[in-house]
């Protein structure tokens, strides 16, 4: 196995699998731009190498896949998306297609920004101890990186509504028996877990599995085309949510660790 680093991110080849792990422990491994460009980059190394036949993409550290939005780049008044590439959607990942198929490797807390980047992944592998959840809500925002179209496109409606109007998360065995996810295996063995997967889908023709992808999601020039228009009814919503008296008393009350005081304005 080989590696190169960054601050943010690492990069690491197994035969015919890339892995990309987030790697800021300390920071939950939020998502600030050098992971978005990380991440990213990435992407486009995996597209241009027919070597890679698989992609794996995981958190560094056993405690959490990833925490979202990194808050105190944003108090910071600094973007979390790549430079030059906020196309590229939340962590360089949610909404740039690719044609390898990736898989999440769950190593602990996934919330908010953390499950949109799993459901990003085509697979998903989570350690026992690995929650998701959508929490935007409880904080006057909303899951804007593809969670309010996504959850409830990958598990039961119902389920996936009350986990969006709640906030409240559900375990791993949960999200296991909802078919949210494809495995849980014990923690520490996660990445293990993940490119025992990715290895199975390496051993295959990587032509048809990419064509087979592609007809999957409907995808038409890299553009997942059933996706366009809830990505431009979520960034509409986020917009005009962004402006509201509630969107500023979430953080807020989030930071002051109280109790927030809504206004429906």
């Amino acid at each position: 196995m080989t590696a190169t680093t960054d601050p943010a991110v690492l990069i690491e080849r197994t035969g015919n699998i890339m892995v990309i792990t987030i790697n800021r422990p300390a920071a939950r491994n939020a998502v600030n731009s050098a992971v978005s460009a990380g991440i990213g980059g990435a992407l486009d190394e995996a597209a241009a190498d027919s070597e890679v036949r698989a992609i794996v993409l995981t958190g560094a550290g056993d405690k959490s896949f990833c925490a979202g939005a990194d808050l105190k780049a944003i108090s910071r008044g600094e973007s979390v998306y790549a430079p030059e590439h906020k196309d590229w959607g939340f962590a360089g990942f949610v909404n740039k297609y690719t044609d390898k198929p990736t898989i999440a490797a769950v190593n602990g807390t996934a919330l908010g920004g953390g499950t949109e980047l799993a459901m990003a992944a085509d697979l998903i592998v989570a350690a026992e101890n690995a929650t998701f959840g959508l929490p935007e809500v409880k904080r006057g925002l909303i899951a804007g990186a593809g969670g309010v179209f996504r959850l409830p496109a990958q598990m039961p409606q119902r389920l996936a509504m009350e986990m969006i109007f709640t906030g409240d998360p559900i375990s791993a065995a949960r999200a296991l028996d909802v078919g949210l996810i494809n495995q849980v295996v014990l923690e520490g063995k996660v990445l293990e877990a993940a490119i025992d997967l990715a290895a199975r889908v390496a051993v295959n023709a990587p032509l048809s599995v990419q064509a087979s992808k592609r007809v999957a999601y409907g995808v038409v020039d890299g553009v997942h085309v059933a996706e366009a228009d809830r990505w431009d009814l979520s960034r509409a919503e986020w917009d005009l949510l962004a402006t509201s008296e509630d969107a500023k008393e979430g953080p807020r009350a989030f930071a002051e660790k109280r109790q927030p005081v809504w206004q429906a304005r």
